[in-house]
């Protein structure tokens, strides 16, 4: 599908999109939490938009490997306040959260997307969203953020995360809810080692290949540290890099925190594409 229903929004996806990280939390994997700062949430929305973000995607929970929950009111207090400051940039904003309580409070402020990396299984939580006009991004995480590290495995994780996302989508569209709301999300490094992240990023077309655009989130991530030994706020070429080969292989969003490169990269991509 070439079209997305987002919301305020219907976004042509026949060119990728940048989704611009906005992290509210106190402990962001990539060190850039604003620990619930609506402001400097704005301030960096700005940026980001300015740098050539076609989306935002709000967060107020790190789910980074090790994270613990934070506490629901908290979670939703922040969400609301930035959903209600940031909407009136006028760009599609996606809000990060597994809660379903959560999920309610941000889009009745306003939230265009919702962005589930436990994909929509939480009890309540396709209730919660598939009576709105809402996108959907549906990912894939083996076992929970705290501990989801620690020992992935798979006979063929390729397989297997395409098996869930169908089954997810299958249950959403049992509730009503129409293939042109939702993005199907791999989830790299949600419960996966570093091979399954090679693999899945080699074969991405597989998740292609089902018909539904495909997000991949692959900035700044540990899979990239493996191989380049940076850390990780010294992994800027590796997350543009990795975003390219993302969407060659079919990826229509990609979520960055680096968005200025990671635009331009893509007009390259792009011009090379589009040449006689």
């Amino acid at each position: 599908m070439s079209t997305l229903l987002c919301g305020r929004f219907e976004l042509d996806l026949s060119v990728p999109h940048v989704m611009a990280v906005i992290n509210l939390t106190d402990d962001s994997f990539s060190g850039d939490g604003l620990k619930g700062d609506v402001t400097a949430a704005l301030c960096r929305a700005e940026q980001a938009l300015e740098e050539g973000a076609d989306m935002l995607d709000l967060g107020a929970e790190s789910t980074r490997p090790g994270s613990v929950p934070v506490p629901e009111a908290q979670e939703a207090e922040r969400v609301v306040a930035a959903v209600e400051t940031l909407r009136l940039l006028g760009r599609p904003l996606s809000v990060d959260t597994m809660k379903p309580a959560v999920m309610r409070a941000a889009l009745a402020a306003g939230a265009d997307m919702v962005n589930d990396i436990g994909g929509l299984e939480a009890p309540s939580a396709v209730e919660a969203v598939a009576g709105s006009a809402c996108g959907l991004c549906v990912v894939h995480m083996q076992g929970a953020p705290r501990t989801m590290q620690q020992a992935p495995r798979y006979d063929d994780v390729v397989a297997e995360v395409a098996g869930f996302l169908a089954t997810r989508v299958q249950a959403l569209t049992a509730a009503g809810v129409a293939c042109a709301r939702i993005v199907l999300d791999p989830g790299f490094g949600f419960g996966k080692g570093v091979v399954h992240n090679y693999s899945m990023l080699k074969h991405f077309g597989r998740f292609v290949a089902d018909g539904l655009p495909v997000l991949a989130g692959l900035s700044r991530k540990s899979m990239l540290g493996a191989i380049t030994g940076a850390a990780v706020e010294d992994r800027l070429i590796a997350s543009v890099a990795a975003a390219v080969l993302a969407v060659e292989r079919g990826a229509r969003i990609v979520r960055v925190h680096d968005v200025a490169a990671t635009v331009e990269a893509l007009k390259i991509w792009r011009a090379c594409v589009e040449a006689a």
